[in-house]
C-alpha cells in the first residue's frame, strides 16, 4: 500500500510540474482576455484618478469594445482561434494599450 500511495504522490507532482508548462507553451503570450481584462482596468483607474477626461475615456472603451466584437466574429466559426488571428488580436490590443498610455499622460485632465 505504501508503494501504491508513494507512486500516486510522485505521479501527481510529475503532472503538477508538467501541465503548467504545457499550457503557456502555445506561445509564451498572456491570454487575450486577461489583457482586455487589464486594459479596462487601465481605463477605470484613469477615469477614478482624473487622467483620462470623459470623452477620452469614451473613445478608449469603445475601442476596447470593438476589439471584442472582432474577436467574438473570429470565434463565431467553433474552431476557435487561427494562430493569424490571434496574432492580429495581439497587435491591435497592443495598440489599444499604446492609446491609453498616450491618452492617460497627454496632460489633459478631467475637471
Amino acid at each position: 500500500m505504501k508503494v501504491t500511495a508513494l507512486g500516486l504522490s510522485f505521479g501527481l507532482a510529475i503532472c503538477a510540474l508538467i501541465l503548467p508548462a504545457t499550457a503557456s507553451a502555445d506561445d509564451g503570450r498572456r491570454s487575450i482576455n486577461s489583457i482586455e481584462r487589464q486594459e479596462q482596468s487601465r481605463i477605470r483607474q484613469g477615469i477614478r484618478s482624473g487622467e483620462l477626461t470623459r470623452r477620452e475615456a469614451a473613445r478608449l472603451e469603445a475601442e476596447q469594445a470593438r476589439i471584442r466584437v472582432n474577436e467574438r466574429f473570429q470565434r463565431l466559426d467553433g474552431g476557435g482561434l487561427t494562430v493569424r488571428e490571434r496574432e492580429r488580436l495581439h497587435r491591435e490590443l497592443h495598440q489599444a494599450s499604446r492609446h491609453i498610455y498616450h491618452q492617460k499622460h497627454d496632460r489633459q485632465d478631467r475637471n
